[in-house]
C-alpha cells in the first residue's frame, strides 16, 4: 500500500513546493474530455435538432471515439494533438487556483467546418466552472478565455456570465478593446449576446509551423497572459454573475479547446503560487 501511494504523496509534495508537474502524458491521465457537435456555418447557439424537432444529444463526456483527442511521440517526447474536426474540449480532473502554468503550441494543417474561411482556432480556458456545453457553442464550460487562434494569440475573452477588469485602451465606436499595460483598468464584461472581448497588446506569436511558448500566470484574482515571454495581457478582478450578484472567481478547471483545427500542444506543465512572481508585480503596483 505504502507503494501505491508513494506517486501521488510524491505528486502532492512537489505541489507543495511549488515545483512544475507534468500535466501531459500517454494516456492523458490528468484529463477528461468533453465533445459536443460537428458544427456548421449556420450554427446559431441553440441546441442541434434533427428533422423530426427532437434535440439532438451531445457526443458526451469521455466518450471520443473519433481520435479528436491523442498523444504521439515527437523527437521521444508527448505530444497532444487535437484533430479539431468535432468541437470540444480536454477538462482537467482537479481545479486550480494560484498557479503557474506554461505549455508550448503549434498550428497543425487541417481545418474544418465552420473555420475553412477564417484564421486557425483553439484556446485555453481558465477558471471553468458549471455544466460541459454550456457556452454558446454547447462545447464548454463557464469561465476565462486565453485566447489561441493565428494572428490573435493572447486575447481575452468571456466564456458565460465572467468578467475581468484589464489594462488596456477603451474602446470606441466598432473598435475592440485592446490590451496595454499603460493604461488604466477597465472592466470587459460579458454582453447580450454571450461574450465580452478584448484584443492582446501585441501579435507575438511564432511562425506559422514552429512552437509558441505560452504561459498563464494566476494568482487570488489576478491573472497574466505570456506569449513566447512577452506580457500580452493584465487582467485583475476575477468574478462572474449568479442570481445578480458578482461573485469572485480565483480557480477552477482548465479547458484545451477542440475548435476547427488541427492543433498541437506539448510541454504543460504547472506549479503553485504563493504570491505573483516578482518580475510581474509592477503590473499592478500603481494606478494610472
Amino acid at each position: 500500500m505504502l507503494l501505491f501511494f508513494a506517486p501521488l504523496l510524491l505528486l502532492a509534495d512537489r505541489k507543495e513546493k511549488g515545483e512544475w508537474v507534468n500535466l501531459l502524458d500517454s494516456n492523458l491521465s490528468h484529463w477528461d474530455n468533453y465533445l459536443s457537435y460537428r458544427h456548421s456555418d449556420s450554427f446559431d447557439g441553440t441546441v442541434p435538432r434533427d428533422n423530426t424537432g427532437a434535440a439532438i444529444q451531445p457526443i458526451g463526456l469521455n466518450a471520443d471515439t473519433f481520435g479528436v483527442f491523442s498523444v504521439i511521440l515527437e523527437n521521444q517526447e508527448p505530444v497532444l494533438r487535437i484533430s479539431g474536426e468535432i468541437y470540444g474540449c480536454l477538462i482537467s480532473k482537479k481545479e486550480y487556483g494560484n498557479y503557474h502554468l506554461k505549455l508550448e503550441v503549434k498550428w497543425g494543417e487541417k481545418i474544418f467546418p465552420p473555420r475553412l474561411s477564417k484564421g486557425k482556432d483553439s484556446g485555453l480556458l481558465y477558471h471553468s466552472f458549471g455544466q460541459h456545453g454550456a457556452d454558446y457553442w454547447r462545447s464548454w464550460m463557464f469561465g476565462h478565455e486565453f485566447q489561441i487562434m493565428r494572428g490573435r494569440t493572447g486575447d481575452y475573452w468571456t466564456i458565460g456570465p465572467t468578467a475581468m477588469d484589464i489594462r488596456a485602451i477603451p474602446s470606441e465606436w466598432i473598435m475592440n478593446f485592446v490590451a496595454n499595460e499603460n493604461y488604466p483598468f477597465i472592466s470587459v464584461i460579458d454582453t447580450e449576446g454571450g461574450y465580452g472581448y478584448c484584443l492582446r497588446s501585441a501579435d507575438r506569436e511564432s511562425d506559422e509551423g514552429e512552437w509558441t511558448t505560452l504561459e498563464l500566470i494566476c494568482y487570488e484574482d489576478k491573472s497574466l497572459h505570456i506569449v513566447n515571454g512577452e506580457v500580452v495581457m493584465v487582467l485583475r478582478d476575477s468574478r462572474y454573475r449568479k442570481d445578480g450578484a458578482e461573485l469572485r472567481l480565483t480557480e477552477g478547471k482548465i479547458q484545451i479547446q477542440s475548435e476547427a483545427a488541427e492543433v498541437y500542444y506539448k510541454n504543460i506543465e504547472i506549479k503553485s503560487l504563493l504570491a505573483i512572481p516578482s518580475e510581474y508585480t509592477k503590473y499592478y503596483e500603481s494606478e494610472i
